[in-house]
């Protein structure tokens, strides 16, 4: 292995990088925050060859043209190495090279995430949520430089190979097989521009190691790559009655993650529906292994930007996160991820705090509120001023009534379009230049001078650096979401409040957190530890397994896949139904029962692809840490300074599905009595 150190804020360590890191981090494209996309099967014998590749550097196995023989069996340390040295040790009879690049490769997508673990370990890459993976932020040097200049891991690595290649520097046994490898994944020219010389030496050195001779062999011969693509095998996928849609008891009480919980029971995992008048079918996607399949492979195949098209055109905006794929989606979030980031609502939690009692002096005992009505804007109170700085509690509701239309007509499509144009909805458009106008003059120079960076200073400094990027006509969408965001947060917390007073166990259990909480006046961010409020977070956790609001994504195949054996065509409208494994019995064991039990760590329930509250893989919710610990605040100020009964006592709850779920209108709480005084 070759020496690299890594210099960290903490200390100085040295470390070693084995061929499969090397190979993970050649494969990095540090503009889309993945990795250049290699076809399976030859990133399979590829990883699986770096492994064999850096024991016979290591002189733990030896290898010729006919056989590969073990020499050393002792554990390294290393994940990866050690899978291989244990499966080469255990098998009585010697095999070639290509035998057991074969023999791994099928188990190439476990040593893969092992090395991804490390390289994480290491400190030289940062995981994100929606699995993106950056370079460390932290400057990572290597001892092997020649020159005085600084370099990453990843550029000293390709620097090394491009030296091999372009100056005829005679490569390091080292050099030779990464070349070999990477010229596997056919990544080469991503990296690098060939000219044809290039080309030709590329070949060359690919020739000088026998096991990368044998890795070429085995992608070129092997009898599996067929597997990999298309084949006429595959099962044909089920349909779905219309009327059984019709007639689903969950559904029609709304609950859209419990009926499609029974449909992949009766159907399986991937089920068609044929609505009448409809050029083509809908393809549902349901259950734990097409979560998982959806998250890690789901960039390939998918892609958002259809179903939003209209949405856009509705802001008279073009390119908007939710519509973006690839690299310019992986650039937004990586703008907007300091402002989502928990990080962020924990620098201002006094004032959060703040801001909510100013809110909540407005209640009197007595009062009765609309539930959703009531939240949305308890939430935005806390949310507007810390994203955008202003107040725009009188302009939200129209906000919402707006996104809410133009959801159900251009998303959803349960409307017709015209109901987006009517008088009303014309009205309300205009709370979004009402909003825009407020942010953009209260965010000049002047006026922001001494004041925390917020999210529209982000968004409008993107804008005047890059207005093709991130254009004007995009700022009244952009900068009138998070307060669009109250809507998502604020059904969520109606859920919550509704589950924690109509469960009057629980409600004093978390009244009890609550109050030791606020013992002292406004906690701080190390007051909300687990230890300190482990009931409510798993209470949070079962309210948002039994109410995700956005049960189910919407995406069309641009590149046609097969999914647990079925085959999805290209052009297929895709629904994720990513929240119907909430309500499936081999996952959450007795799923319509409300047990904040299952998040114990004895049990663990959610930790599998199937608890999915917030999306999956590239579109996964990029603040979902931050509303968590937004919810938990907001429902345990709630519940210390006042106590609710919903009303009319005898009401049970029902769910509007669309846009979103959310409780119904006629859920409505009554403010029974003031526990005890804000502080404002």
């Amino acid at each position: 292995m070759r020496n690299v150190t890594i210099h960290s804020t903490e200390a100085a360590a040295t470390r070693t990088l084995g061929l499969p890191e090397e190979l993970i981090l050649m494969l990095l494209n540090e503009e889309s925050g993945y990795f250049h996309q290699v076809p399976g099967w030859n990133l399979n014998c590829a990883i699986a060859g770096a492994a064999l590749a850096e024991l016979s550097l290591q002189a733990r196995i030896d290898s010729d043209t006919q056989s590969l023989i073990l020499l050393d069996k002792t554990p390294t340390g290393n994940a990866v190495l050690d899978l291989v040295l244990l499966q080469i040790g255990n098998e009585p009879d010697q095999h070639s090279a290509q035998f057991w690049i074969e023999r791994f490769a099928p188990r190439a997508e476990m040593m893969i995430d092992l090395t991804l673990d490390r390289l994480v370990q290491l400190g030289l890459l940062e995981h994100h949520e929606g699995d993106f993976w950056t370079l460390a932020r932290t400057a990572w040097q290597s001892d092997l430089l020649a020159s005085d200049g600084e370099d990453t891991a990843v550029q000293f690595i390709k620097t090394r190979i491009g030296k091999s290649i372009f100056s005829g520097e005679v490569p390091s046994p080292r050099d030779v097989i990464i070349i070999g490898l990477v010229n596997t994944c056919d990544v080469l020219r991503f990296i690098f521009e060939l000219d044809e010389e290039a080309e030709d030496r590329i070949q060359l050195i690919c020739q000088l190691d026998l096991i990368g001779r044998a890795i070429a062999d085995a992608v070129t011969h092997n009898l599996a790559g067929p597997l990999l693509r298309h084949s006429s095998l595959t099962k044909s996928i089920p349909d779905l009655p219309l009327r059984r849609v019709l007639t689903n008891r969950h559904l029609r009480n709304g609950n859209i993650p419990a009926g499609f919980a029974e449909f992949a029971e009766e159907y399986g995992p991937v089920f068609k529906l044929s609505p009448p008048f409809t050029k083509s079918p809908m393809y549902f996607l349901a259950g734990t292994r097409t979560n998982r399949w959806v998250h890690r492979y789901g960039r390939l195949y998918l892609r958002s930007r259809d179903y939003f098209r209209d949405l856009e055109s509705a802001y008279h905006a073009s390119g908007l996160i939710p519509a973006l794929d690839g690299a310019d989606h992986f650039r937004m979030r990586k703008v907007m991820r300091p402002s989502y980031a928990r990080a962020k609502l924990e620098q201002h939690f006094d004032k959060l705090c703040h801001d909510a009692q100013t809110h909540m002096a407005e209640w009197k005992v007595g009062d009765t509120l609309e539930g959703v009505h009531m939240c949305r804007r308890f939430v935005n109170a806390q949310l507007s001023p810390l994203f955008v700085s202003i107040d725009s509690q009188d302009v939200v509701d129209d906000l919402i009534a707006y996104k809410e239309r133009a959801l159900s007509t251009h998303v959803a499509k349960v409307l017709p379009k015209f109901m987006l144009n009517t008088p009303g909805m014309k009205r309300r458009a205009q709370a979004i230049d009402t909003v825009l106008d407020r942010i953009q003059h209260s965010h000049t120079a002047a006026q922001r001078a001494g004041c925390p960076r917020d999210h529209a200073d982000d968004l409008l400094s993107l804008h005047s650096s890059d207005p093709q990027f991130l254009p004007e006509s995009n700022l009244r969408f952009v900068l009138s979401a998070p307060m669009l965001a109250s809507m998502y947060a604020g059904d969520e917390l109606s859920f919550m409040l509704y589950a924690l007073v109509t469960q009057p166990d629980l409600h004093e259990k978390v009244r009890t957190e609550a109050d030791a909480v606020f013992e002292n006046g406004n906690p701080t961010p190390e007051d909300l530890n687990s230890s300190a409020i482990d009931v409510t977070e798993r209470f949070i956790m079962e309210c948002l397994r039994l109410y995700p609001t956005i049960s189910m994504s919407i995406r069309t195949v641009m590149n046609a896949c097969v999914v647990e054996d079925f085959e999805l065509p290209v052009g297929a409208r895709v629904f994720i139904a990513q929240t119907a494994s909430h309500y499936m019995n081999d996952v959450f064991p007795d799923p319509h029962a409300f047990d904040i039990d299952r998040y114990l760590p004895s049990r663990g329930e959610h930790r599998t692809p199937g608890y999915a509250p917030f999306g999956l893989g590239t579109h996964s919710c990029l603040g979902f840490r931050l509303v968590e610990t937004q919810l938990a605040l907001s429902l345990l100020m709630l519940v210390h300074f006042f106590e609710f009964k919903v009303s009319p006592a005898s009401y049970k709850l029902k769910i509007s599905p669309f846009p979103s779920m959310s409780p119904n209108r006629k859920l409505k709480f009554t403010i029974a009595k003031r526990r005890h005084e804000l502080a404002v």
